[in-house]
């Protein structure tokens, strides 16, 4: 979840699916799958966050765990063109000037391309490191059991770099928007936006702060061991189909499935 502070309060970046695929034709956040680079152990020298271990103590995983910060960060490179990385004097690129920009969009368009090391090939290059250290973990969901595929899902959120603009690719996502999580959700609620359970939820989550910095601090005070796994079930009620959020386990231990 891109978050960002404008006039009206905080706004949330979402995109809405092509109607390819398993979501297709709804509105979701930046994200995709954790892929096996995403696991190189290179990312540890070139992150600002947790080694290995912290991540997959946080996340209640054997290993791997920062597999997934580094997913989060170049789904969000790939899918919405922003790139959450540092300098190495520690400041956030923000991509001021053109020809870095240039540089950097045509790194999005190689790793868009197919190119798994796109995205290291950059970082080495411009001296850039990933701000793994900029993400807040704050939800883990689970696929329903009766669903043809399924997913084990991690959400976290970030503040988007100023002077980068956040844009849908044009294939996996065909529109996008900055809205403040109140108006998302009022409009789902008048079936404008097509939302699922865990998009709607964490969007309820979003909601309340005055700025990024006091939803920022609220999210990375949260005891990672405290985090429920939710697991969707569906059940018949009153003649439709019903949604129940279970929660089987906590801090990433799963319970019960």
């Amino acid at each position: 979840m891109l978050v960002r502070d404008a006039t009206s309060g905080v706004e949330v970046f979402l995109m809405k699916r092509s109607m390819a695929g398993v979501f297709g034709g709804l509105h979701v956040f930046p994200g995709g799958k954790v892929d096996a680079g995403d696991r190189a152990s290179r990312w540890e020298a070139l992150g600002r966050g947790p080694n290995d271990v912290q991540a997959s103590g946080t996340l209640g995983v054997d290993s791997g765990g920062l597999g997934y910060w580094v997913a989060c960060i170049r789904e969000c490179f790939e899918e919405a063109g922003v790139l959450l990385a540092l300098r190495e004097d520690g400041s956030t690129v923000e991509l001021r000037d053109a020809a870095i920009r240039a540089r950097v969009a045509a790194a999005r368009d190689r790793l868009n391309g197919g190119d798994p090391d796109a995205l290291e090939t950059l970082c080495r290059e411009e001296g850039f490191t990933l701000a793994t250290d900029q993400l807040a973990y704050v939800a883990h969901w689970i696929t329903p059991v009766d669903q043809p595929k399924r997913f084990n899902t991690r959400f976290f959120v970030a503040r988007a770099p100023s002077h980068q603009e956040a844009l849908h690719d044009g294939h996996e996502a065909v529109d996008s928007e900055w809205i403040r999580p109140e108006e998302a959700l009022a409009r789902h609620a008048d079936g404008d936006l097509n939302l699922i359970s865990p998009t709607f939820k964490n969007l309820e989550a979003l909601v309340g702060f005055d700025d990024t910095a006091k939803l920022l601090e609220a999210k990375r005070s949260i005891d990672p061991r405290t985090i429920p796994s939710i697991l969707p079930r569906f059940r018949p009620e009153d003649g439709e189909r019903g949604e129940v959020l279970e929660v089987v386990g906590h801090g990433g231990r799963v319970e019960d499935i």
